[in-house]
């Protein structure tokens, strides 16, 4: 690194508190020769900057408060927000305020976070979990979440976007905590309790575009790139020139959340969509600075991808020629066990169906790895094999799949009650990283729709024509709900209360169930396994636990299969029926010890699944 480099990079962009009263602004705008700080309010003035070295401009104020509203006047007389912004109280076309966020007083100094293969994550959105839609209304919420076994709470994206409601993914101000969210104080509060419940928190952070609406970065450097096109417009600049300092903001911004807000993991959203042909690639060298301040601070710092490329290169270190990302999200998973419950074919479910691709998943973290896609029409994918389990985070709904649909249907409202078990079975004992889609656990019945509340009329035309084509390859009948409809939103709100009626409690007593089982038996750690394909519809898992040997048998059949499980002998434990009359099942309780021999016929009931341990020892994979 130049001097240059190590004296512009010991400032952090933004506003920063220095000293009492006193506030250092830095600031990237190639493009504007020379700036001014507009200090609004009862500091009302316009002080010039000091430009300095690669178009960054620097000012250091004295008398100024936390609160303090502030602008950016550039020599064309435009006056704009802070790119770096830390709070818009405003919204997106106001003005930045001052915010000293190193003054909150946190309380968990000893929290060391918590390892992915211990992990069991669960997503949601802030704006739609609770009715008051804010940071500090979850924080009630933690106690069941913790008693359910999740380990990590998973929040949607939270930079500020326009209007009130919004997925999130419209961000406009990467440093800003949402306003209506409760800013950032609402933020830090909402973490700090939860690390005091033992909960890790994610965030999901998007560093492949920016939101049209109060997108002003390009009015001051070269923040996007006209070489690539994204399917959000253009492409964020990280190997044109410039890139050096684009680099730099969303690295910085990465730290800011993982250093300042406590965040335990980085969702980094849609990386298909970040172009990067430089011999050191962006993904790569943030995953090195998340991994220096993962050793400075002494706790745990995951960043996961969200990928659609099935490529290797992402979770690969980097002697490997990788990224060396710590784990990503694998859709072929999602698709396989989907279009199986579903009979779904359309659009990416063309590629499914078969009981071949959810077994080909559970062995290699995804089943595409180079053969012909008929969905692509083209060959998709590289191979995974010998990539830890622990480097794919597994879901049967998310945001994405659920939201994304033209009703934004869950699967609870897709298939039977019998089938939803079975669902969090396959995910929940796989030896994957599982995530849970809010209200999933109690079978929510709310659709997730996609919901915005933009300013700009023709934006939301175009939004509103956008999603209407989106769905076209799929053919799904359903009327596309209006994004910028206010019921589209308030359709999406949870319903607590069904937690406590039937059969939805039963379904919660189960996943609750599964989960101890999945923590009490390590079955996120790395072990011998193996997949076997018992006919068409069913797959017999194997594996090696510190106490014994663990036979999963699941049916996917919507008919009764009777299975000869000839590779299962001696005596065995039933540890889960799921199709027990004590979860609302058909069946009446398996016996609890089974001994097999030869022959010995399995009967199981459609969309169920057993569970069988064996205290014996010595099993290897074949």
């Amino acid at each position: 690194m130049s001097s240059t480099d190590s004296h512009l990079k010991k400032r952090r962009l933004g506003a920063t508190p220095v000293s009492k009263g006193a506030w250092e602004f830095v600031l990237w705008a190639p493009r504007s020769r020379r700036t001014s700080l507009h200090l609004l309010g009862m500091n009302q003035r316009i002080l010039a900057m000091e430009p300095e070295e690669r178009g960054y401009h620097h000012l250091t104020v004295d008398g100024l408060e936390p609160g303090a509203p502030y602008l950016y006047q550039l020599e064309d007389s435009r006056e704009l927000p802070d790119p770096a912004s830390r709070c818009q109280p405003q919204g997106v076309h106001g003005p930045s305020h001052l915010v000293d966020v190193n003054r909150f007083q946190w309380t968990d100094p000893t929290w060391k976070g918590i390892s992915l293969e211990s992990s069991v994550f669960y997503e949601l959105h802030v704006g739609t979990y609770t009715p008051e839609g804010w940071f500090e209304a979850l924080i009630p919420r933690l106690e069941e979440l913790a008693s359910l076994g999740i380990t990590t709470l998973e929040l949607m994206p939270i930079a500020q976007f326009p209007g009130s409601r919004n997925w999130g993914y419209d961000g406009v101000f990467p440093f800003a905590p949402q306003n209506t969210y409760g800013g950032p104080e609402g933020l830090q509060r909402l973490v700090n309790a939860a690390h005091s419940q033992g909960l890790a928190v994610a965030l999901d952070v998007v560093y492949n575009h920016l939101g049209p609406e109060g997108n002003y970065l390009s009015a001051y450097a070269p923040y996007f790139t006209d070489r690539y096109r994204t399917p959000w417009g253009q492409a964020i600049n990280f190997d044109d020139a410039g890139s050096d300092e684009v680099r730099r903001f969303f690295i910085e911004n990465a730290l800011y959340w993982l250093e300042t807000f406590h965040f335990d993991a980085l969702r980094l959203d849609a990386i298909h969509g970040i172009f990067d042909f430089s011999a050191n690639p962006f993904l790569a060298e943030l995953q090195s600075a998340a991994g220096r301040l993962s050793q400075r601070l002494g706790r745990h710092i995951h960043l996961i991808a969200e990928s659609d490329l099935n490529d290797s290169r992402v979770l690969l270190p980097r002697e490997r020629g990788g990224y060396g990302l710590d784990s990503q999200w694998s859709d072929d998973f999602h698709h396989s066990v989907h279009a199986l419950l579903t009979g779904e074919k359309r659009g990416y479910y063309s590629d499914f169906g078969r009981i071949s691709h959810l077994a080909s998943t559970l062995m290699d973290g995804w089943c595409y790895s180079g053969q012909y896609s008929q969905f692509r029409q083209r060959r998709h994918g590289n191979s995974a094999r010998g990539i830890s389990s622990c480097h794919f985070v597994v879901s049967n709904q998310n945001h994405d799949q659920v939201g994304n649909r033209a009703a934004g249907e869950r699967l609870s409202t897709l298939v039977n009650f019998e089938a939803l078990k079975l669902a969090a079975g396959i995910s929940l004992l796989s030896p994957f990283v599982p995530l849970l889609f809010m209200g999933e656990e109690y079978g929510e019945t709310a659709p997730f729709q996609y919901f915005t509340s933009h300013g700009d009329a023709k934006l939301v035309e175009a939004v509103r024509r956008g999603r209407r084509e989106e769905f076209a390859t799929f053919e799904w009948k359903q009327e596309v709900p209006d994004p910028q409809d206010e019921n589209t939103f308030l359709r999406s709100r949870l319903h607590h209360s069904l937690r406590t009626q039937e059969p939805h409690s039963t379904l919660l007593r189960f996943y609750r169930e599964l989960i101890r089982f999945r923590t009490e038996k390590d079955l996120g750690k790395p072990s011998n396994w193996e997949v076997g394909e018992l006919g068409d519809s069913a797959l017999l898992l194997k594996r090696a636990t510190a106490a014994g040997l663990i036979a999963m048998v699941f049916n996917f059949a919507g008919f009764p299969l009777v299975l000869e499980l000839t590779r299962l002998e001696g005596s065995w434990n039933t540890r889960i029926h799921s199709a027990d009359s004590d979860w609302n099942g058909p069946d009446k309780a398996l016996a609890r010890e089974v001994r097999f021999s030869k022959p010995f016929a399995l009967r199981l009931h459609p969309h169920s699944f057993v569970v069988f341990e064996s205290l014996s020892s010595g099993w290897e994979p074949a």
